[in-house]
């Protein structure tokens, strides 16, 4: 079974690096592509340090589009979809994540932080759904592309989208413990104001996903 791991990224110049060391290292994933979701600070630039795929988009779409726009590239079925900003991840969790799908024969597989960071962890501990560590196929994409109907509209309530209708449909899943995985904050990347504006932006995107009727 082939793996296309799928990075969509906004401005993580100087983050994406780590991500994608671990990513290509692995002998599970013979496929990788970074979408820069209309980056200013050269996170394109960067990715293309690495042999991997970039795609970049011209405007900054949200996140469901960059994840839909990797997938429509992808060369394989089956994704790992990781964020770009993630700190402490290695080929081990990689392969952890892939082999936990494989070997348990799921729908989707979804990773958590723990023993990573504080904050972090409480918010995955508290909100498992809302992880961006993901592993799935291409029909279980199509099918949450079916029931959201624009996905540019989803941007940062896709993970909910997804988590509500794997519920829904009884998707066989597992969460996977990502030991000492965790992300840098949206304050930390923007400044405080702006990055509580992002933050409040994202919950409010993952809130309204929350109660929005699917269209299953």
């Amino acid at each position: 079974m082939g793996i296309s791991v799928v990075v969509p990224a906004y401005n993580e110049a100087g983050r994406i690096s780590s991500v994608l060391r671990p990513v290509i290292a692995s002998e599970l994933v013979d496929d990788v592509i970074v979408v820069d979701d209309g980056s200013d600070d050269g996170t394109a630039d960067e990715a293309k340090l690495f042999p991997v795929r970039v795609a970049e988009l011209p405007e900054n779409k949200g996140k469901a589009a960059a994840l839909d726009h990797g997938v429509s590239l992808a060369k394989n079925d089956t994704f790992l979809f990781l964020d770009a900003d993630l700190v402490g991840l290695t080929t081990a969790h990689v392969d952890k994540l892939i082999h936990r799908y494989q070997e348990m024969n799921l729908d989707m597989a979804v990773g958590v932080f723990v023993n990573g960071r504080k904050k972090t962890d409480i918010a995955q501990k508290i909100n498992p759904y809302a992880s961006g560590q993901r592993v799935l196929t291409r029909k279980q994409w199509e099918r949450a592309k079916q029931c959201v109907e624009e996905v540019e509209e989803v941007d940062f309530g896709i993970e909910i989208a997804l988590s509500r209708l794997a519920a829904r449909e009884n998707w066989a899943q597992e969460y996977v413990k990502l030991e000492g995985v965790t992300h840098v904050l949206k304050e930390e990347k923007r400044g405080f104001k702006r990055g509580m504006i992002d933050r409040f932006k994202m919950y409010g995107h993952m809130i309204k996903w929350l109660f929005k009727k699917l269209h299953v």
